[in-house]
């Protein structure tokens, strides 16, 4: 998929490399059992292995999901962590698919209009919050101007960005023997995170500044930020809508464990990670790349894409 230009990026000397993406999402859980059978039944993950307190779910391909099971959480408010993950559909009818099962199940979620993306958001039985989503740039586009979240319809008619999606026009890219129960496909990939964050600013220094993803939108009004590799609207999202100078949630909390950043080769991580590096940025290795924390103590893992 081609990336859209949404508005004119602020670059640093540096860019990520253009076909960076996002890659699998960890949660901390604490049932596994439940939390399978939700990304099954409802939102239609393959389960591709499990072994002891762990799982790995996605398309059928490499993971997007992975789930590790710990004893005597819970879900903390007010603090840093997950805001939500983006699951992106290849189009319409894909999404259309998912959301008429969760109508289907009656399980409770918000269509929303974009304009250039179509989606719907909803939480999974803990609490961690879900966006799935389908392009729609023909639309019109949906960025940050003078401070100001603007989005305008192909026409050049203004919308709040954040209307009732119209889920009959949806519905109609259905067709008559779709099936509801079936996976999702294999195409579907993680599409962008967004993070709740303790300072927007200091945020964007971590991901802007050394990682080198490009600045897409800020707003100081909305307390928000939109950064993105290769043009794309946003791979990132950061907020500090938990409070200015939010905790980050303590050990026995459900929720995000890290994010992963894919690179599409060798020399493109290694720039990155070269940059962690000079900042004096503490890491570690691990089977999975390379793991860190952001400013806020998001867990992020940088990683070569296999």
């Amino acid at each position: 998929m081609k990336p859209m230009q949404t508005q004119t990026a602020n670059k640093t000397e540096f860019s990520i490399h253009p076909a960076t993406m996002m890659g699998l999402v960890s949660l901390t859980v604490a049932s596994l059992e439940n939390q399978i059978e939700f990304y099954q039944k409802v939102l239609g993950f393959q389960l591709h292995w499990r072994e002891g307190n762990k799982a790995g779910l996605g398309a059928g391909g490499t993971d997007l999901l992975r789930l590790t099971e710990e004893p005597n959480l819970k879900k903390y408010r007010g603090a840093t962590g997950l805001y939500h993950f983006a699951v992106l559909f290849p189009d319409r009818r894909q999404l259309a698919i998912a959301v008429a099962r969760l109508f289907e199940l009656k399980y409770r979620n918000h269509p929303t209009d974009h304009i250039m993306t179509k989606t719907t958001y909803l939480d999974d039985p803990e609490g961690n919050g879900i966006e799935l989503y389908a392009e729609s740039p023909e639309d019109g586009t949906f960025i940050i101007e003078k401070n100001d979240f603007v989005t305008r319809r192909t026409d050049g008619t203004l919308s709040s960005g954040r209307e009732p999606l119209d889920v009959d026009a949806l519905f109609k890219h259905l067709k008559e023997d779709d099936r509801l129960d079936v996976s999702i496909p294999p195409e579907t990939r993680v599409g962008h995170v967004h993070l709740h964050v303790r300072n927007v600013q200091e945020a964007v220094d971590f991901y802007h500044g050394i990682i080198g993803f490009d600045v897409m939108g800020m707003s100081s009004t909305f307390q928000a930020a939109f950064i993105s590799a290769g043009g794309y609207h946003h791979h990132l999202g950061l907020n500090a809508w938990q409070g200015e100078g939010a905790p980050p949630p303590p050990a026995d909390s459900v929720g995000l464990r890290h994010f992963t950043i894919d690179f599409a080769n060798q020399e493109a991580l290694d720039e990155v990670v070269a940059r962690v590096n000079n900042a004096g940025i503490a890491s570690n290795q691990t089977e999975d790349g390379l793991l860190m924390v952001d400013p806020s103590q998001n867990g992020v893992i940088l990683r070569k894409i296999s």
